[in-house]
């Protein structure tokens, strides 16, 4: 029986010629993932191992994102403990205040990820490098703390649902659009502990920066991981972000899916994920008038330049509407120069959003952008459940940053085609 990507990862790390769904396999790991909220845990849990140092310097990061800049005394004890840990174990790849950036834009773009790559985080959206062709997945802080300890893990192989992808997006539709439309199709358990692997004509359309948005929210749809198939596009990021030796897996011709899905891109119109799930996708032709409070253009999931600049290109030479707070986040800190070099920043200033400097903030409801009662925001982050941004009675509308963008301008959730045309 032939294998899948992920499958074939999976065994290869393992140490086996083939792997099935269901299979309990023990595989060795190339990266570690923490951040400033699940580190804390994992070092204390690591400190019960006993262990001297951790298995390979080099294999383990520690990234201060998401209440950093620190926002309160516990933040910045957090972070304390991760920057003594990283200290006293020599980790190579520390991330802090002035070096960070949003663990999952901040980690490719340093090429600590190439295709064929078997990586864990103790953080959700750690799926997100399956857009480079590796396996990566979201464990706990006890899994992250073995993981720095052993350099293994265990795991059950997924099955896998296959998304067949042929057609060409269209003006101001881009990767988020797509994946609220699959997730709208599917729901939010639609993929629940399988593979969602991408590939088909239409993977030439997706720029990396739609892959790695659409790869981050596959754990919304209840993914173990998802996964792009390997092409040119792939192999020139990692050459140009300095990645390690790339190892390709291709889905056998008789790989086994539980299903397999076809998705005309051409098809695909902007949307939005109303509260309080992401499943709840709707396009503009099916609702009216939503009166906002807040925009943010940011996150893991849309905080990339090539966000940016398309919010830059529909926010130019307009003004926010007034009332409406505009916050725009940069997910690191090259992306927020490159930005201020392209002009990026001049023109959300000149807007009336403020730029902050990279973190997870409002995303998770810690700082930078809170939500009061009964307030409304389009967020181009990655979730929108009860009280996510806030306040229990507040509501977070997923949307591209082409949407987010503008809405801002017009003070209430807005198609890009009405303010740019199509």
């Amino acid at each position: 029986m032939g294998m899948t990507m992920t499958q074939k990862i999976l065994a290869s790390h393992a140490g086996l010629d083939s792997v099935q769904a269901g299979q309990l396999i023990l595989a060795s790991l190339d990266l570690v993932l923490g951040n400033d909220i699940t580190s804390p845990v994992a070092i204390k849990e690591f400190s019960k191992l006993g262990r001297d140092s951790v298995f390979d310097r080099d294999k383990v990061t520690m990234v201060m994102d998401h209440f950093a800049p620190n926002k309160d005394i516990k933040a910045s004890e957090q972070c304390k403990m991760c920057r003594e840990f990283c200290g006293e174990k020599n980790i190579t790849h520390f991330y802090d205040v002035g070096k960070m950036g949003v663990e999952h834009a901040l980690l490719p773009e340093q090429g600590l990820v190439t295709a064929g790559n078997l990586v864990i985080g103790a953080d959700s959206h750690t799926c997100t490098y399956g857009a480079l062709g590796a396996f990566s997945t979201g464990v706990g802080s006890t899994d992250m703390a073995c993981g720095m300890a052993t350099g293994k893990a265990w795991f059950k192989v997924p099955s896998a649902i296959k998304f067949n992808l042929t057609g060409k997006l269209q003006k101001y539709v881009s990767g988020k659009d797509v994946i609220l439309h699959i997730i709208g199709k599917i729901g939010v358990d639609g993929a629940l502990y399988r593979s969602m692997e991408f590939s088909g004509e239409g993977l030439s359309e997706l720029s990396v920066a739609d892959r790695l948005c659409i790869a981050n929210m596959a754990i919304e749809a209840g993914a173990k991981n998802g996964i792009f198939e390997v092409d040119e596009l792939t192999l020139e990021y990692i050459k140009e972000h300095g990645g390690a030796e790339p190892k390709i897996f291709k889905a056998d011709d008789d790989a086994e899916y539980d299903e397999v899905i076809n998705i005309n891109l051409s098809e695909i119109e902007p949307t939005v994920s109303f509260p309080h799930l992401p499943e709840n996708a709707k396009t503009f032709s099916e609702f009216g008038d939503v009166k906002i409070d807040q925009v943010v253009i940011g996150s893991c999931t849309n905080g990339r330049l090539e966000d940016l600049i398309i919010a830059a290109e529909i926010m130019k030479g307009k003004k926010c509407a007034d009332g409406v707070r505009v916050i725009i986040i940069p997910a690191t800190q090259q992306i927020y120069l490159d930005a201020m070099e392209m002009g990026l920043l001049k023109i959300f200033i000149e807007s009336g959003a403020v730029v902050s400097t990279p973190t997870c903030g409002p995303c998770l409801g810690g700082h930078m952008g809170i939500l009061a009662k009964g307030e409304r925001a389009v967020a181009t982050t990655n979730r929108n459940f009860v009280g996510r941004m806030g306040d229990p009675t507040s509501e977070v509308y997923l949307a591209s940053p082409a949407v987010a963008a503008a809405s801002a301008i017009t003070g209430k959730i807005t198609s890009p085609w009405e303010v740019m045309g199509k």
